[in-house]
């Protein structure tokens, strides 16, 4: 029997509610979907305005992928085998945060901080690229860090009977960094705080978007207290460099059928993300000015404005604000429309029943008021068929209005992309985590411990702890009520265990304790989550790898609606399309993507039959 891992503490977060800890819990997400927004809403455009074609731009992207593969694999070893004092993830939060802040402010002062050093214009313009790049790539590396600890930190906190909750409060925060982002992108900054902060709108949103992502991730680090590792297992000792990518390739052979299952699905649906995450932006802009623009004004040239920048950017925004608000409505609607993970499959108790004033109308109907709710998993299904149908019509677009109607549209399947894989997950991973030789994997029925602690300072903490299966296994408690006891801990119980058999497990006083099934360890989290990041991040190779394709083959030279071209030809290319003329490549990206989602569905139906 291998050595468990022994800890100190128990996790808890602040907060006199659920709904406050869940969302203290999930805040970090916040900043950093609002950093990666302003990223990938800006970025592409800023570097064509550089003077980079699009299939070098599409290369630049693969900081992206690359980052992924290597950064949250890493990061997630190695934090699981943290023993700093300040817990596994809080540490890597915190540190990626303040480097991803100083990239930022350099990515938005490229030009300034080449000129300091160069003084010779066509020098200075390939010093600027060169630090754009740079910087894209280290905020990539940073924030991935940061993305990999965040996630991580909500499995560690929560039992699994809160992990598809922990989830869906997940996927609220990025709808409203999403919204929060493309909102900022669609004002005029440099009207309202002058330039004070930057002399454009890309320097301002740089700079506050550092601001938003260190706040976000301070709040969740200040709010959450993590358990502290004392000792790991055994086969953890060996902590080099060869040994922990061994490790990462060894997990990621040998991985549980069910989250192979899960890694597939999400490898299908991330090669159709990738370009509308990147492109969809600069797709909207451009629509706008190939179409929308020579129809406002016939008589002139489509050439575009010299704030072709900042112009792209906010039409774009404006799509994707509707687009994120829509994410934002679905992550708050979709958790009460939908089936737990963990509820699949178990047997009800009990008939449900409609309210009173509703009954007649349901019993009228002979309907069960309950029997329409989807699970997880069909829902998931049936986002990926959203997204497909959506954007297979991408290469037929011909107006701002269409584009923007469809960007909107695949905020459903976004809302749920951001949500189910990451339930799934934690619910599988604590399934392992759980498992032990002396405590077989099974299904009884368990209790779930909240209890609420005041610190010398006045704040307020809260704990979940799980307690021990009831001696009737076969029983399963549907009905859970708060009680009041002499102790200092309120316990949340079923009305159908024997308390006399429930023992409360805390790592604090029993460190090697084989956990129920049903506890949170989070052990494995960083691992697996790094590994299911893997399978978010290829496919990203294999979307620049199709994008670089065919934007060579349709869009050769430089981007006609940002670098200034209205037929006009550089040097060793060949001519460069005025607005208008040809088919967009970024449309036939996003209709590629559609085609692989339909895979992704497939793979998706696939999981249903894995145990």
């Amino acid at each position: 029997m291998s050595e468990a891992a022994s800890w100190a503490g128990t996790p808890s977060i602040k907060g006199s509610s659920e709904s406050m800890r869940m969302a203290l819990l999930t805040f970090s997400l916040i900043g950093l979907q609002f950093t990666w927004g302003i990223e990938m809403t800006y970025c592409t455009p800023y570097l064509l305005q550089l003077g980079l074609t699009k299939s070098k731009t599409s290369l630049v992207w693969i900081a992206g992928p690359l980052s992924g593969l290597i950064m949250q694999p890493v990061v997630g070893v190695i934090a699981d085998r943290s023993k700093s004092k300040w817990g596994r993830r809080r540490p890597f939060m915190v540190g990626g945060a303040l480097i991803v802040g100083c990239c930022l402010v350099v990515l938005g002062w490229t030009s300034e901080i080449v000129g300091v050093f160069v003084a010779d214009p066509e020098t200075r313009k390939s010093g600027t690229i060169a630090l754009a790049v740079l910087s894209i790539y280290a905020v990539d590396f940073a924030i991935n860090a940061v993305q990999s600890s965040c996630r991580s930190l909500i499995v560690d906190t929560l039992p699994i009977p809160k992990q598809q909750l922990g989830s869906a409060w997940a996927s609220r925060m990025v709808a409203s960094g999403h919204v929060i982002g493309y909102v900022a992108g669609t004002v005029n900054l440099v009207g309202i705080f002058g330039k004070t902060f930057g002399d454009t709108q890309f320097k301002q949103l740089c700079l506050i978007s550092a601001a938003v992502l260190l706040l976000a991730v301070g709040v969740t680090s200040y709010s959450v207290k993590e358990r502290v590792l004392l000792a790991g297992r055994e086969s953890d000792a060996k902590t080099g460099a060869i040994h922990m990518f061994a490790q990462i390739l060894k997990t990621t052979l040998n991985l549980p059928p069910r989250i192979q299952a899960i890694c597939w699905a999400q490898f299908w649906a991330w090669i159709g993300w990738f370009p509308f995450l990147f492109y969809s932006t600069t797709w909207v802009g451009e629509t706008y000015f190939r179409y929308d623009v020579p129809h406002k004004h016939p008589a002139t040239s489509p050439t575009p404005p010299s704030d072709a920048l900042g112009e792209i950017g906010r039409v774009g925004s404006l799509s994707l604000v509707i687009f994120s608000l829509v994410s934002f409505t679905g992550s708050l609607i979709f958790p009460w429309l939908i089936v737990s993970p963990d509820d699949m499959g178990k047997k009800r108790k009990f008939t449900p029943r409609p309210p009173a004033s509703l009954a007649p109308l349901i019993s009228g109907l002979n309907l069960d008021w309950v029997s329409w709710k989807p699970d997880l998993l069909t829902a998931w299904l049936v986002s990926h068929l959203v997204f497909s149908f959506t954007m297979i019509w991408a290469p037929f677009v011909s107006s701002l209005k269409m584009a923007t109607v469809l960007v909107s549209i695949c905020g459903v399947p976004w809302a749920l992309t951001s949500w189910a894989p990451f339930a799934f997950m934690g619910v599988e991973i604590n399934k392992i985590g759980a498992s032990s030789p002396s405590t077989p994997p099974h299904h009884s029925s368990s209790t779930l411990s909240h209890t609420t602690s005041t610190r010398a300072n006045g704040s307020t903490m809260h704990t979940y702890h799980l307690l021990s299966p009831s001696l009737h296994d076969g029983v399963e408690n549907d009905t859970h009520e708060m009680t009041s006891s002499p102790s200092p801990s309120s316990h949340l119980h079923s009305s159908s265990s024997h308390s006399a058999s429930a023992s409360l497990l805390d790592p604090e006083h029993s460190p090697s304790t084989d956990l129920p099934p049903h506890s949170s360890t989070g052990e494995l989290a960083g691992i697996y989550l790094g590994i299911l990041n893997l399978f978010t991040t290829l496919p990203q190779f294999v979307g620049t790898f199709i994008s670089t394709i065919v934007f060579a083959l349709l869009e050769p030279g430089m981007s006609p609606e940002l670098a200034g071209g209205a037929g006009g030809k550089n040097e060793g290319e060949a001519d460069i399309p005025a607005p208008g003329d040809g088919v967009n490549a970024i449309a036939v990206c996003l209709f590629i993507g559609a085609l692989s989602t339909f895979v992704a569905a497939y793979a998706t139906s696939r999981m249903r039959h894995v145990a």
